[in-house]
C-alpha cells in the first residue's frame, strides 16, 4: 500500500546510492526540507558495502514518503535511474545524486515556473562544494531557455537540477555509464523540439569529488565525445562540438575554481 496517487503536482525524485555514507543524509534531508511537499523520494541502493543501507533504512522508517529499493547486483547509475523512473508514481521526475544538496525552495520555484511558462523540462543554476562541504566562490549561471542546438555546444543542464515530465522517458532511457548518460538523454529528448527552461538561481549545491566524472577532466572530455557519437553525430562533427564544450567548460570552471 502506498501513500500516493497519480497527481500532476507529485514529483518523483530518483536517487541512486552507492557507498555514500558520508553524504546521503544531507542529500535526503534537503528533500525532506523542501517547501513543495508533494513528492516521493525513490532511493535505490546499487550494491553498497558501507553504512549507506543502514542510514537509508533509518530515514525511510521515519519518513513515509521515502521508498527504498535495492538492486540485486551493481547495475550502474544509468540503469538504476531507469529503474527509479519505472517505479515512480508522479507525473514529474527529478534527479538528485546522493552527494548533492538542494536549496529548500528548489521544487517550489520549479513548479511555479512550470505553470507560468507551461514548461515541461526545467533546470537551475548551481553552486559548488568540495568533498568536505567547503564552498567554492562563484555560481554556474544558466540561460533562461535552451534548445537542442544550443545544448550541443555546451551542457548547461546539471542532472541533479532537473525537473521533467515523466512522459519523456517512455521511449528514451539513460544508457551507458562510460559516457555522460544524462547529457545524452537530454539531447535525445530535446532533438524533437522540446525546450528546457533555466532558473538562474543556485538551487542545486553540487559536490565536486575527485572520483566523480566532473572531477577528472580527461575522463569527462572522453565521455562527452562518446555522447556525440552515441546520438549519431559523425566523428568530425563530434570533435567540433567537443571543442565548443571544452571552451564552455573552461569558462565555467574559471568562475568557480577558487575556494572561499
Amino acid at each position: 500500500m502506498t501513500f500516493i496517487t497519480q497527481e500532476t503536482q507529485i514529483v518523483s525524485i530518483i536517487m541512486p546510492a552507492y557507498n555514500c555514507e558520508k553524504y546521503i543524509y544531507k542529500a535526503v534531508k534537503s528533500v525532506i526540507d523542501q517547501t513543495h511537499q508533494e513528492w516521493e523520494l525513490i532511493i535505490i541502493d546499487d550494491g553498497s558495502n558501507d553504512s549507506t543501507i543502514r542510514i537509508i533504512e533509518e530515514m525511510a522508517n521515519k519518513y513515509k514518503k521515502i521508498r527504498f529499493f535495492k538492486n540485486g547486483k551493481n547495475l550502474g547509475v544509468a540503469a538504476t535511474r531507469n529503474r527509479g523512473i519505472s517505479l515512480a508514481y508522479g507525473e514529474w521526475i527529478a534527479f538528485l545524486d546522493s552527494d548533492d544538496i538542494w536549496d529548500k525552495t528548489k521544487l517550489e520555484k520549479q513548479m511555479f515556473y512550470a505553470r507560468k511558462l507551461s514548461a515541461e523540462f526545467l533546470f537551475t543554476a548551481s553552486s559548488y562544494i568540495d568533498e568536505e562541504g567547503r564552498p567554492y566562490q562563484g555560481v554556474f549561471e544558466v540561460p533562461d531557455k535552451v534548445s537542442y542546438k544550443k545544448l550541443r555546444n555546451h551542457n548547461v543542464i546539471s542532472c541533479s537540477s532537473v525537473l521533467i515530465k515523466k512522459k519523456y522517458f517512455e521511449n528514451i532511457k539513460m544508457e551507458k555509464d562510460d559516457m555522460h548518460e544524462d547529457y545524452a538523454v537530454w539531447l535525445r529528448i530535446m532533438r524533437g523540439g522540446l525546450y528546457a527552461y533555466g532558473i538562474n538561481e543556485p538551487l542545486l549545491i553540487y559536490r565536486i569529488s575527485r572520483n566523480s566524472k566532473s572531477g577528472n577532466k580527461l575522463k569527462t572530455i572522453t565521455m562527452t565525445y562518446k555522447v556525440f557519437r552515441f546520438i549519431g553525430i559523425n566523428p568530425l562533427g563530434s570533435v567540433y562540438f567537443l571543442s565548443r564544450h571544452i571552451i564552455g567548460s573552461v569558462r565555467k570552471y574559471k568562475k568557480i575554481k577558487k575556494q572561499t
